[in-house]
Formats: structure tokens, C-alpha cells, sequence
């Protein structure tokens, strides 16, 4: 047996463990042995906001559990909790900041080789931003598209527009609370001003400014990156790809794209195939040119080009550790800081390209949007020329499996309709029926604390063994891919027969990949599409769905599980939970929310106890829509139509 054999589920992993340990590289598994977490700072009972502490809050008695300027543990958790949202709606709001002024200059003229290639999609974001379309050149329009949306980050007062794309009484409860957001900077600005010492002291009051925060990130920022990115690189449609390391080829200069904007890897994709850039490759003994990717830049460029997917989070160190990757390309967000280090012992070129990430250890090539291609085909020829550098001690791991990605919320209600009567009605009308029980939701990322994939994919199969569908997104995604669910053939080795029957007539996998962890706003706006379909309830909290974040690790997705929940979805955390220092706080987030939101969080390790929450959830509202009873199918012969005619 692997001594590694505790740490993943996935065989590839195991292998380059076992490889990295004989080469004398230290992982992030490793590495999570040596730094135990803090209980103080992992239950939201440390407060560091000010130099008269940190104030570590050992006790839960009220009376004793206070910091020197005398905050409650409450008030420290909840503040905590709130900044956490913050820097995740921060995160993926920028990555929209960065799209849209990309935007804005492909419009101009100014970004060559960026255009607009989904005009339907164009003007359907025209309609939602109030742009007139008339006999105006598509150019003119995006420009306004481009100009309105990079105006919702610094809008201060008003309502961000992407909210009225809830259902209506989603609306009306943001509204009645105040939590509606009024401008994407505006409200990360704020919870920052209200967590700093001697400023908001209600953790109720606290939690209300993170969901108006939170909400800001999933139908704001998040939900303007989605849009943009789809008219101008494509919105995304079924197409096949492979994932593990195993994509990576013995023969082929290797190139990583990671991090999470596909602004460069996208032209990294054609430079790589320009003619001159793989006649410098074969110049170097090398048969072509391979890019493969890591997190959610993969899923980007997979969604749209079927580039594979080398691995998730935990896979980065990995990949360069087989020996064969000439240069990892970064960009922002879930990149570790060990990457030059892992690197020094082979032959790998770390490659920052942001000004807001450079590493210590690595060379940055500046990406200027201005001039793409030509900040890309820098990239790939310096990854050429790294080939004859590339050692004897390689070892890439036998592992690739086929996935299908590309299920945008416009390609699923194509799929379910067809061209003439796109529609989400027999989606609908099969979990009225009781074939498919529910949907589930389930994303977000690895963390080495917990058994890697596993409780991704023992969760996913339980679920869609219980008839839900499942959606998703980011590292979630892959871990699945790698068990082989993202394919039509697992329907009927995994799911459920009243699933499997659905899956199998409309012909697509029981898990569907809906994007990147930006993409999260596309599972908004697919329940926000059941909804409307009706038959299902008048919101989003009405439907019987359930979300997750079994493996969570980053800032990002609590922002995310919180937008969710403040938009009426029951959602479970694995792995750890940041609040429950303070019972207060975590009280009014495990049930204090389903009153006031509908929604509500749960946390809940074990991934069969979580499935079952999932599920008693869902069953809930079943019961609650009255199509909780099982209905007899019954085959009609001659004589029992007759008698319903003469009725």
C-alpha cells in the first residue's frame, strides 16, 4: 500500500506523491502535516483588527468572551466571517473589472485579436442593461454594454441591474431587508469599514452588510465576468475534453495555464498553434506544442476550446513534479507560493503575468491586453526554448479520462427544447413527475485537510444515486471528471433509474459542467430559469435544490455559499466552518437565515450524512409543492382511452 495512500482518491495524485517524495519535494500534503490550524482563527474566535490584540477568545461565556476593546465573540465572529466574504467577492468582482475593460478596448479597436463572437448573447445583455440595439452596429452597442458594466463596480447608490434578473420575490426579500447592493466596490468598501475596530459592534446588523456584500459578488461582479467573457470568447456549448495528468505527452513541449481569467490563455491557445511557434518547437526536438491547465483557467479554455485538464487545486505542484512541463503559466487566484520552489528541482519555468501576482522565484512577462497575442507568443516561446532543458527524471502518469463540459444555462435550455421551443419545461415537468428528485449544486475547492476528491465524488454519487442532477463547477467539476460522472455513459452506471432515464433520452451526463467558479452565476440564473418555466414554486428557495462546498478551502467560496444562501438555496459546508466559535452567530446561519432568506448553511464533514441533508432538504420542498407522492405510470390500452374520451 502507498504511504500516500490517505491523502487522494485519485490514482495520478498518489503516483506523483510517491515521485515527489523520491525526488525531495515537499507538497501542500506535506505541508499540512507540519502547520496544524489555530482552533482560535479556524472556529472565527481570534480578532486581529487592531494592535491591542490579537485577542484570542478562549471562553464562550458571554461575560468572559470579549477582546480588550471589549467586542464579543460574536461581534469577532461574525466580522471575521464578513471580511472572509469580502475578499472573496473582491476576488471574483475584479476578475469582472479586468473583463470588462477588455471589453471596453476590444469594442474600441484597441485589443487586437478580442471581438465579439456570441452577437445573440450581446444583445440579450443589451436588453438587461437598457441599451438600445436599433440598426446600430454590434461594435457601438458592446462599447455601452462595456461602459454600463464597468460603471456597476463604482455605482454608489441605486441597485445593481443583474438584480432584477431574480425571480420577483427574491427582489422583494432583498429589498424589505436592505441587502439589495447598490455598487460592487461600494459594498466590499463597506464591510471593510464596518469590521474595523470600534465600528459595527451587532453581528446581526454585520451579517446583513456581508449578504448585501455577498449578493454583490454573485449577481454582480461574478455575473458580469460570465457575460462578457461569452460574448466575446463564445458561450459555451457541449464539447468533449480529457482530464488528469495523464494529458500531459512525453514528446510535446508542455505548457500550464493556472489561476482563473481567460483573457491571456485564451490567446495562449492560438499562439501555441501559430505555425512559427511549433516550427520553433520541432527546431528543439519536440513534436508540437501541449497546453493543458489547472483550476479554473482550465475549465475557461476547456469550456470553449476542449483544451484538457491537467488537475484541480492540489494538482498544481503535481504536474510539474512529473518533470515534463516546460513553463506554468499564472495569472491570479489559488496559485501557491511553493510552485518556484517545486520547480527548482526540475527543469519548469514559472511564469507570473498580472501585476496584482508576482512570486518571488518566478519570471513575470507582463500580459498587456493592448497587445495580447504578442504578450502570449512571448510566453510560448519562452516555454520552447525551456525543452532541451527538460531532464531524464520524467514521469508522467498513465491517467486521462473523458469528460463533457460546456453546459451554459442558454445550452441547457437549447438541449431540453431544441431550436424552436428552448425551454427549461421538461426539465421541470420530469422532477414534477419524480423522475429526477431534485438539483443539487455542488463546487468549490480541494483543501489537503480532507482526503482529496474524495468527498466531491462520494458526494455527487450519492446524490444523482438518489435521482438529483447534479451542476458544477470549478475544481468540484474535476474532481468528478477524474470518477468518470461527466460523461452520458455514467447515467446509467451511477445515477438513479428515474435519472438515468431523463439523462439517456435528452443524452447528456447525470453532472453537468456549468464553467469556471466565476461561472457559480450561471446555476443562479439556471434555478432563476426553473423558476420561471413555473410549476415549481414562486422563488428560488421553493424548488427542491440544495448546494455544497464538500472540500472548500478560499475566500471565494464562502462569498459564493453566502450569495447563496441569501438567495434561497440550503447549502452545506464540508471540511471546516468558520463561525462556530460563536453560537449566536452560527445559530442565525444555520436557522436564523431560513426565516429571514429562506435559505439557509449547514456544515457537515461526512459526505453520505451531507447527501442526506441534501436530500431531506429537497424532499422538504417536495412535500411543501405537493409532488412529494410517487406517481403510477400506467400504459393506456384501447379501452381505457375510450373511457376517457366518454368522459
Amino acid at each position: 500500500m502507498s504511504s500516500h495512500e490517505s491523502r487522494s482518491v485519485d490514482p495520478a495524485t498518489l503516483e506523483m506523491l510517491e515521485k515527489a517524495a523520491s525526488d525531495g519535494v515537499k507538497t501542500a500534503f506535506e505541508r499540512a502535516d507540519d502547520v496544524r490550524p489555530c482552533n482560535f482563527g479556524s472556529e472565527g474566535r481570534c480578532c486581529r483588527n487592531c494592535s491591542m490584540g490579537p485577542c484570542r477568545i478562549s471562553s464562550k461565556k458571554e461575560a468572559e468572551a470579549r477582546g480588550v476593546c471589549g467586542a464579543t465573540v460574536d461581534t469577532i465572529a461574525a466580522r471575521n466571517f464578513a471580511r472572509m466574504v469580502a475578499a472573496g467577492a473582491a476576488a471574483h468582482s475584479d476578475h469582472g473589472r479586468a473583463v470588462a475593460e477588455t471589453f471596453i478596448a476590444a469594442a474600441k479597436g484597441e485589443a487586437p485579436g478580442y471581438g465579439i463572437k456570441d452577437v445573440q448573447k450581446l444583445l440579450q445583455v443589451a436588453l438587461d442593461f437598457g441599451v438600445e440595439i436599433g440598426d446600430r452596429p454590434v461594435e457601438d452597442i458592446a462599447l455601452e454594454i462595456g461602459e454600463k458594466a464597468l460603471e456597476q463596480f463604482g455605482q454608489q447608490e441605486g441597485e445593481l441591474v443583474y438584480v432584477k434578473k431574480a425571480p420577483l420575490n427574491r427582489q422583494k426579500i432583498w429589498r424589505e431587508l436592505g441587502v439589495v447592493p447598490r455598487g460592487i466596490d461600494r459594498e466590499v468598501v463597506e464591510s471593510m469599514h464596518r469590521t474595523h475596530m470600534g465600528v459595527d459592534q451587532d453581528y446581526e446588523n454585520i451579517l446583513l452588510q456581508a449578504t448585501r456584500t455577498a449578493l454583490a459578488d454573485g449577481w454582480g461582479g461574478s455575473m458580469i465576468a460570465t457575460d462578457l467573457q461569452d460574448i466575446m470568447f463564445g458561450t459555451p456549448v457541449p464539447i468533449l475534453g480529457r482530464v488528469n495528468l495523464g494529458v500531459l505527452k512525453e514528446d510535446q513541449v508542455n505548457i500550464i495555464i493556472h489561476g482563473h481569467e481567460p483573457l491571456l490563455s485564451e490567446m495562449i491557445v492560438y499562439a501555441a498553434q501559430d505555425p512559427e511557434m511549433v516550427a520553433l518547437a520541432q527546431s528543439k526536438g519536440a513534436k508540437g506544442i501541449n497546453v493543458a491547465g489547472i483550476c479554473c483557467t482550465a475549465n475557461e479554455i476547456l469550456m470553449r476550446h476542449g483544451v484538457p485538464l491537467a488537475g484541480n487545486f492540489l494538482q498544481q505542484e503535481l504536474a510539474i513534479v512529473t518533470g515534463a512541463v516546460e513553463a506554468m503559466v499564472v495569472d491570479v487566484q489559488c496559485i501557491m507560493q511553493s510552485l518556484p520552489d517545486v520547480a527548482q528541482c526540475y527543469h519548469t519555468k514559472i511564469i507570473t503575468t498580472s501585476p496584482k501576482a508576482k512570486i518571488p522565484g518566478a519570471t513575470h512577462i507582463q500580459f498587456d491586453e493592448h497587445d495580447a497575442l504578442s504578450s502570449a507568443k512571448q510566453i510560448v516561446k519562452a516555454a520552447v526554448e525551456n525543452f532541451p532543458n527538460r531532464g531524464a527524471n520524467v514521469k508522467i502518469p498513465k491517467y486521462e479520462v473523458d469528460l463533457v463540459a460546456g453546459f451554459s444555462h442558454e445550452t441547457i435550455d437549447y438541449l431540453l427544447g431544441g431550436t424552436f421551443r428552448a425551454s427549461y419545461r421538461p426539465l421541470n415537468d420530469n422532477i414534477i413527475n419524480g423522475r429526477i428528485r431534485g438539483i443539487a449544486g455542488v463546487v468549490g475547492c480541494n483543501n489537503p485537510r480532507v482526503k482529496h476528491d474524495e468527498i466531491h465524488t462520494t458526494l455527487v454519487k450519492e446524490l444523482i444515486k438518489n435521482d438529483v442532477i447534479v451542476l458544477q463547477t470549478g475544481c468540484s467539476a474535476m474532481a468528478c471528471a477524474k470518477e468518470g460522472l461527466l460523461t452520458p455513459e455514467a447515467a446509467s452506471k451511477f445515477a438513479g433509474g428515474g435519472l438515468a432515464e431523463v439523462c439517456e433520452t435528452v443524452g447528456i451526463p447525470p453532472v453537468l459542467h456549468m464553467g469556471s467558479c466565476v461561472d457559480n452565476s450561471r446555476i443562479l440564473m439556471a434555478a432563476t430559469a426553473v423558476v420561471k418555466e413555473g410549476g415549481l414554486g414562486d422563488d428560488i428557495s421553493d424548488l427542491p435544490a440544495a448546494g455544497a462546498a464538500p472540500e472548500w478551502m478560499s475566500e471565494k467560496a464562502v462569498s459564493i455559499g453566502q450569495y447563496f444562501v441569501a438567495s434561497g438555496v440550503f447549502t452545506v459546508f464540508g471540511a471546516t466552518w468558520p463561525t462556530t466559535g460563536s453560537e449566536k452567530v452560527t445559530d442565525l446561519l444555520f436557522k436564523g437565515y431560513e426565516d429571514i432568506f429562506k435559505g439557509k448553511w449547514a456544515f457537515e464533514p461526512d459526505p453520505y450524512k451531507m447527501a442526506k441533508l441534501m436530500l431531506d432538504h429537497i424532499d422538504k420542498k417536495r412535500k411543501a409543492l405537493g409532488i412529494d407522492k410517487a406517481r403510477e405510470r400506467v400504459l393506456y390500452d384501447m379501452a381505457m382511452r375510450r373511457e376517457l374520451d366518454a368522459v
